[in-house]
């Protein structure tokens, strides 16, 4: 049957290496939205305090399972938040006695919640020598600062200016570059034989820069990186239905209440965790690679964490558009749901 004619699909359970989940009220309200369809998930330290040593993180990971939804079978894979201050240690600790799955780096000052992040990588350098030689992997936000920089060539200049030195020091430092947004970054992966990968989102796969922009400002499209050219989105979308090992599925699925959105200084996220995979299927449909879903979304990411996929499956089925919530409640506000802008037929079914 020719790809663009299947109407239904199975799959490994999905994962998702970059996801936010807040905490608290927001905690509570978001999470059963992620465990519905993804057996894992990368979780994002950049709480207020930062989840920043392993006993943040096994705190955290411990109200993460009180919120847990009683009939999920979830398993959320903590990081921790890279400072200047951070024990090599304390990492090295986490990881052998599997608290922390990865260490994830922001500059500081580049998103949400990223006050705390590193500003001279040299005072990080221990840290990076140690995974290098334990192999924890290094999530990176991959943007620079300097408010020099052109937002929208900030990422490009990150890998010249950053990861290209840091990987020339520690070659043997395994990295995902996170929620890649460019061409350029997308082409560098390609072209690194080893310890490189990228995650996707799900909303850079559909949005560029005129849905934030034009006919009007869309608060709820602004994310950080920022969306780019359509060129940049269709290379995305290339590399994401490939099926090269190097690419996988991270959502950035990012809610913030409508108020913090909707303010004169909005905050950036995109909220795509109850219709990820249905957004996903279409996209893979539509460019007449759906069988290739698997491998982004299922079975990419644990081969580069030295994970095994998970043993059970789900179903996508197309038929009718399936429509989803416009909002989800939360006690904190209500927090606005991705609108890919097009019908979804695809659903899970199982």
């Amino acid at each position: 049957m020719p790809d663009r004619d299947l109407t239904e699909l199975t799959i490994r359970r999905p994962d998702d290496w970059h996801l936010h989940l807040r905490d608290g009220a927001m905690l509570r309200a978001v999470l059963p939205e992620t465990t519905r369809h993804f057996g894992r998930a990368i979780v994002m330290p950049n709480l207020v305090p930062p989840v920043v040593t392993a006993r943040d993180a096994t705190a955290y990971r411990t109200r993460i399972m009180g919120a847990m939804p009683a009939d999920a079978q979830f398993t959320p894979l903590m990081t921790l938040y890279l400072t200047e201050d951070t024990d090599p240690d304390d990492v090295a600790r986490a990881h052998a006695e599997g608290i922390a799955t990865a260490v994830k780096l922001y500059p500081a000052g580049a998103t949400t919640n990223s006050a705390s992040g590193v500003r001279d990588f040299d005072k990080v350098r221990p840290v990076l020598d140690r995974m290098a030689e334990i192999g924890m992997p290094l999530c990176v936000h991959g943007e620079v600062t300097d408010s020099a920089v052109d937002i929208f060539d900030r990422e490009a200049v990150f890998i010249d200016k950053v990861l290209k030195p840091i990987r020339k020091k520690n070659p043997d430092l395994r990295i995902i570059m996170e929620h890649v947004t460019t061409e350029d970054a997308v082409d560098y992966v390609r072209d690194t034989p080893k310890n490189l990968a990228a995650t996707i989102t799900t909303h850079h796969l559909i949005i560029n820069r005129n849905h934030i922009l034009a006919g009007g400002i869309r608060p709820h499209y602004y994310c950080l990186p920022v969306a780019k050219r359509e060129k940049h989105r269709v290379a995305l979308v290339q590399a994401a239905v490939s099926g090269d090992v190097r690419f996988f599925l991270g959502t950035d699925s990012a809610p913030h209440t409508d108020a913090r959105k909707l303010q004169e200084c909005g905050c950036a996220g995109v909220f795509s965790a109850p219709n990820t995979m249905s957004c996903l299927a279409e996209v893979f449909d539509a460019a007449g690679k759906l069988p290739k879903l698997e491998a982004f979304a299922s079975l990419n990411g644990p081969a580069f964490y030295r994970l095994p996929p998970n043993a059970d499956t789900i179903t996508l089925r197309k038929g009718d558009p399936v429509t989803y919530p416009d909002h989800i409640a939360t006690d904190d506000g209500p927090v606005t749901v991705f609108d890919p802008g097009f019908p979804l037929h695809w659903r899970v079914v199982d």
